[in-house]
């Protein structure tokens, strides 16, 4: 891992210098756009709308356009900002973290001790275990300003991204205004399936099942060449969805069936 940003932790007058690694990557096959009449490369230019020019990075600055004026901001200006400038994340106070709906998390990044001494990193680890909560932290990074919580895994400090509170919306479904009768068989039944599925959740146990058939297409394509139809490659046959809406479903029907199949996979 690379670190991605220096700084330091704050809480009082306590200081704990750190650096930040992303803790999570992405496994996804890397692909691109291709024409599909000769299989040639797609590429995406930065054209100017003025000149006609294709812009290099380099050359291109952000804007705002408020409809009838644009302010163009440079590099220069964003990193002015005092925000910007900080290199801080700063406990601003210590919450149950059942009080964090999981909705509101972001990105998760790991933080190294950057000294030569850990005692600070190691007294904040020590006090998040002691008073089992989360620190809520305000910290800027990539030219945003952002909120967040201190929390361990293991013995490392892991800080979590969250969203801001305007950032989630609050779901209105004119579907869910009428409320649906459920009955006491219909619970028992459903208690009784969600019990024959009960677990401790290991992480390792589950595949990307998309990531894992696209890299058999593909070596099955590198291998035999492109005329090759793709569904013969997983041996499938196309489900035949003709009149699966045709009637309604019994609830507690569904319900039977899904505890019988899952006592007989046990």
């Amino acid at each position: 891992m690379r670190a991605i940003w220096k700084g330091a932790v704050t809480f009082g007058l306590v200081n704990v210098p750190v650096k930040l690694y992303s803790a999570t990557e992405d496994h996804d096959v890397g692909l691109h756009q291709v024409h599909d009449k000769d299989g040639g490369r797609i590429r995406y230019q930065r054209r100017c709308e003025v000149c006609g020019e294709v812009i290099d990075y380099s050359h291109i600055d952000k804007a705002y356009d408020d409809g009838e004026r644009t302010v163009v901001l440079t590099a220069e200006d964003l990193a002015s900002l005092p925000v910007e400038r900080s290199r801080e994340i700063d406990v601003v106070e210590f919450v149950p973290r059942e009080q964090i709906d999981p909705i509101m998390y972001e990105s998760a990044y790991y933080l190294e001790p950057d000294s030569s001494s850990t005692k600070s990193y190691a007294l904040l680890v020590r006090t998040l275990e002691a008073s089992d909560r989360v620190a809520v932290v305000n910290f800027s990074l990539r030219q945003r300003s952002r909120l967040g919580v201190l929390r361990v895994r293991g013995d490392v400090l892991t800080l979590q991204g969250l969203r801001w509170g305007d950032e989630v919306r609050e779901p209105a479904f004119p579907a869910l205004e009428k409320k649906a009768t459920i009955s006491d068989r219909e619970l028992k039944m459903a208690g009784a399936l969600v019990q024959s599925f009960e677990s401790d959740f290991e992480p390792e146990k589950f595949t990307d099942e998309y990531q894992a058939q696209l890299t058999v297409l593909i070596e099955a394509k590198l291998k035999e060449g492109d005329a090759l139809d793709t569904a013969a490659t997983f041996g499938e046959q196309p489900e035949d969805t003709r009149g699966e809406d045709a009637e309604v479903v019994d609830l507690m029907e569904v319900l039977r069936r899904s505890v019988e199949k899952s006592r007989r996979r046990a």
